[in-house]
C-alpha cells in the first residue's frame, strides 16, 4: 500500500480488515486458482476502480486481489446493508460508502466517497449498477455515477475486469460449483483518459461520454481475458424490456402508465 494511504487508516479499520481477510483469503485460495495482472500499475494515492459485474461473488474476488496488493477497498453499497445485523457493523467499521436510493441524498454519497479518495483510499464502483443482463456476460451500458465522481474530484479512474468467477457461482446462482476447481483472472488496465472532459460543465453528454470510455476500457480488458470479440455496442436493458433491478429481470416490471392502459 502507498505509505500516505496507509497512514490515513485507523487502527480499528485495519484490524477489522485484517480479521475479515484472515477469513476470506484462505477460503478464496481454497476455492479458486488465480492470476492477477497489472496491479503493479495501480496509482499510489486515491483512485476510483471501475469493475465489471458478472456474479454475486466477484466483490470477494476483487477485494481479495486488492487487499493482497496492499490496498483497502471501499465499495459504494446499498444503504440498507448498513442497518442489517452484523453486516451493517462490518460495513461501517470498514468505511464502506452507503448509496441512498433517494436522489436528494445522492450528494451525501458522493461527499463520503470524495473523503475516501482525498485520504488516499480506493473507491470500487460497478458502473453497470447491477449484474450484467447481457446474454453472454459482456459488460453492459453503464450508469454515470462513476464518471460524475471522477469529474467532480479529479481522481484517476482505473478499469478492472475479471473472468472465471462466474464458473464458481453463476449469475444469480445460489450454489457454488466447486469441482473441478475454477481459475479466475483479474486484470487491471491503465488509467482511463478523461483529461479533456475535466474542468468544463458536467452535462449529460459529457457524463455519458466519460461513462462510455470507462465501460469501453473494462470491455476491452474482458475481451483480452476471454480471447473473444465483444459486441459492437453496449447492451441496454431498457431496449430489451428488462427490469433495471432484481434477478427476475427478463420481464420488465409494468410501470404506472402500463397499468393504466386500457386492455
Amino acid at each position: 500500500m502507498a505509505e500516505s494511504a496507509n497512514q490515513q487508516e485507523t487502527r480499528k479499520t485495519k484490524t477489522v480488515f485484517a480479521v475479515l481477510a484472515g477469513i476470506v483469503r484462505p477460503a478464496m485460495n481454497a476455492l479458486i486458482g488465480k492470476t492477477w495482472k497489472g496491479f503493479e500499475s495501480l496509482p499510489e494515492g486515491g483512485f476510483i476502480l471501475c469493475v465489471n459485474h458478472t456474479t454475486k461473488i466477484d466483490p470477494l474476488v476483487v477485494g481479495h486481489a486488492l487487499y493482497s496488493h496492499g490496498r483497502l477497498p471501499r465499495w459504494l453499497a446499498k444503504e440498507s446493508l448498513f442497518t442489517a445485523p452484523v453486516i451493517g457493523w462490518v460495513m461501517k467499521s470498514t468505511g464502506q460508502v452507503p448509496v441512498a436510493r433517494k436522489s436528494s441524498s445522492a450528494g451525501e454519497s458522493l461527499l463520503a466517497a470524495k473523503q475516501v479518495l482525498d485520504a488516499g483510499g480506493v473507491i470500487v464502483i460497478y458502473p453497470e449498477g447491477t449484474l450484467t443482463r447481457e446474454p453472454n456476460l459482456w459488460p453492459m451500458k453503464g450508469h454515470t455515477g462513476a464518471a460524475r465522481l471522477a469529474l467532480q474530484t479529479g481522481a484517476p479512474v482505473v478499469p478492472l475486469a475479471h473472468w472465471g468467477d462466474q464458473e464458481l457461482l453463476p449469475r444469480y446462482g445460489k450454489k457454488l460449483s466447486l469441482f473441478p476447481r475454477k481459475h479466475v483472472v483479474v486484470s487491471v488496465g491503465q488509467e482511463v483518459d478523461l483529461d479533456d472532459l475535466r474542468g468544463g460543465p458536467r452535462t449529460r453528454s459529457i457524463l455519458q461520454e466519460a461513462t462510455d470510455r470507462i465501460m469501453g476500457r473494462i470491455t476491452g480488458l474482458q475481451a483480452e481475458l476471454r480471447g473473444e470479440t465483444p459486441p459492437a455496442s453496449f447492451w441496454d436493458p431498457a431496449e430489451h424490456g428488462q427490469a433495471a433491478t432484481g434477478s427476475r429481470y427478463e420481464t420488465k416490471k409494468p410501470t404506472t402508465d402500463d397499468k393504466n392502459k386500457p386492455a
